[in-house]
């Protein structure tokens, strides 16, 4: 039998002392070494593992049922094997990542503030939408420099265990909110420290050395070039990278790489914020970059505060329909949104759009934006009510928005409509040498040159004027538009539902496509509904 293997009461007996350090921080009574040494016992005989015992004990100590471990077995992550760099590298070049803080603690505050039920159930919440691994930051002026403090090594600790008890790997990043780049040998022994424990623990994939890194800071830059190989030297098979911000960009990342020419990544990570519609020739310049190392996409998302949820959730979409062509992996940012408070004081919680971007709402209920990411992890079809081609999307669930609004603003109405319940009406516009007002979107399939593409949409009008049509923009990955494509217009006057219908070849050098439905010069009414967009 497996518990023959081991010495149940000696190893029950330094679960026992490893955990009262952690009941005592939190206020909670000390679990004995009996106690931890039965619930041991008990695992191995069900069969769970060295590993999976361990998380049984960890349960008992957060306050979870026994029966919580055994539930997720199937998904758990072992430590059984000795990895390899190549094995680690692997799985972070496969590895379906989430930025992660708790909603009401996050940055510094998930450390200082620890609720681990929480941190429970929001990881059950990344593992049900197929996360496999979690990034987590780490402090040093909140872990304790330059030595770590115990209680914040021991929450690390229970953060691993709890990723590992449902089958995720930890990406740890470390040095964050922190610039002592003058303290050299004290940051590698910070390092050397906190990395330690997981040297040979393949539930820790990787480390960021610091989030965000600035090549254009000499001092850091000379920093990380010692940093770097020392890590590796007592970590080596560990992969290591920086990242830098999304401003740099791909830049940032071809500079950084040339400064570490001598002490190479291993990997890069390319945090994407700009513009999803250019994603898949964004994400093949930053690649190109960095080429032929590997490049995962560490950080990527839309704020909910300044766009909708619809438009949020159509971003995703085509940065996972992009990073799928380029084959590099998503790491969305991040799972939840954040309370009022819940980001420490600092120039990130005075940026109002910082609150925004998780998946979840406050409330606890999904945005659209969580079925496009379980979507875009499992590689199966996004949603069909993505692109909202109907318009029967509720208010700020689409990913369509108004162009030249103050020469006509389109809205949705139920008074007229195609087919379901809604359609979208325009009335008494305007034109200016800028164009006509519009209702416009852009696809989730990536666009590149030489694509052939087809548009088309129902119009009704009632005493219309001006062109009513649909027509197609594309332009190149600087937003220098390169030409378009229109329908036929729609006959003036009071017409039933008519079909406008384009079609085009996107030209050489096209990064990204718009399809307008648009109304000029009308001084009556028109009504849209059930748009198609499809490439060929």
């Amino acid at each position: 039998m497996q518990s023959a293997l081991f010495d149940i009461p000696a190893l029950g007996s330094r679960i026992s002392r490893q955990l009262a350090t952690i009941r005592l921080t939190e206020g909670l009574p000390v679990i004995s070494a009996r106690r931890c040494s039965a619930a041991l016992a008990s695992a191995l005989l069900l069969g769970l593992g060295v590993v999976n015992s361990a998380a049984l004990v960890h349960n008992i100590a957060v306050g979870a049922p026994a029966h919580a471990v055994k539930q997720t077995t199937a998904r758990a992550t072992t430590t059984s094997s000795t990895p390899t760099l190549a094995s680690r590298l692997n799985a972070v070049k496969n590895a379906k990542t989430l930025n992660y803080y708790p909603s009401t603690a996050g940055w510094s505050k998930m450390w200082t503030s620890w609720d681990a039920a929480t941190i429970d159930a929001d990881l059950a919440r990344a593992a049900s939408l197929g996360a496999n691994n979690i990034r987590v930051i780490v402090f040093p002026t909140t872990f304790g420099w330059p030595t770590p403090s115990p209680t914040y090594v021991n929450r690390l600790d229970q953060f691993v265990d709890m990723a590992g008890a449902r089958g995720m790997s930890v990406k740890l990043t470390l040095f964050d909110w922190w610039d002592g780049y003058t303290e050299t040998d004290r940051s590698i022994a910070w390092a050397k420290t906190l990395l330690a424990p997981y040297k040979n623990d393949n539930r820790v994939l990787s480390v960021e050395l610091q989030n965000e890194f600035n090549p254009d800071n000499a001092t850091a830059v000379a920093w990380a070039k010692k940093i770097v190989p020392a890590v590796r030297a007592a970590f080596p098979t560990m992969p290591l990278t920086f990242s830098v911000d999304g401003g740099q960009g791909a830049q940032g990342m071809g500079k950084l790489k040339s400064l570490l020419a001598a002490t190479p990544l291993d990997y890069y990570d390319f945090h994407f914020y700009g513009n999803s519609e250019r994603a898949l020739a964004m994400i093949n310049q930053a690649e190109a970059t960095v080429a032929p190392a590997p490049m995962v996409i560490g950080e990527t998302g839309l704020s909910t505060l300044s766009s909708t949820e619809g438009e949020q959730a159509a971003f995703l979409g085509r940065v996972f329909e992009a990073a799928e062509i380029a084959g590099v992996p998503v790491a969305p940012w991040t799972l939840s949104d954040f309370a009022s408070g819940a980001i420490p004081t600092s120039q990130v919680a005075k940026l109002p759009a910082q609150y925004n971007f998780g998946l979840y709402r406050l409330n606890g209920t999904a945005k659209p934006a969580a079925a496009v990411v379980k979507a875009g992890w499992a590689n199966t079809a996004m949603p069909s009510s993505l692109m909202d081609p109907s318009f029967e999307a509720a208010a700020g669930q689409t990913p369509w928005r108004a162009y030249l609004p103050e020469l006509g603003l389109a809205t949705k109405t139920q008074a007229v409509r195609r087919t379901g319940s809604w359609s979208v009406t325009m009335s008494n516009t305007g034109k200016t040498s800028a164009g006509s007002p519009s209702y416009r979107v852009s696809p989730i399939t990536p666009v590149k040159g030489g694509q052939k593409w087809h548009a088309e949409v129902w119009a009704r009008g009632n005493a219309t004027t001006g062109t009513t049509q649909i027509a197609l923009s594309w332009f190149d990955i600087n937003d220098k538009w390169l030409g378009g494509v229109s329908s036929n217009w729609l006959p003036n006057g009071t017409v039933g539902w008519t079909k406008l219908a384009v079609d085009g070849i996107a030209p050489a050098g096209a990064a990204s496509m718009q399809v307008h439905i648009k109304s000029g010069e009308n001084k009556g009414t028109v009504w849209f509904d059930d748009a198609v967009i499809v490439a060929s």
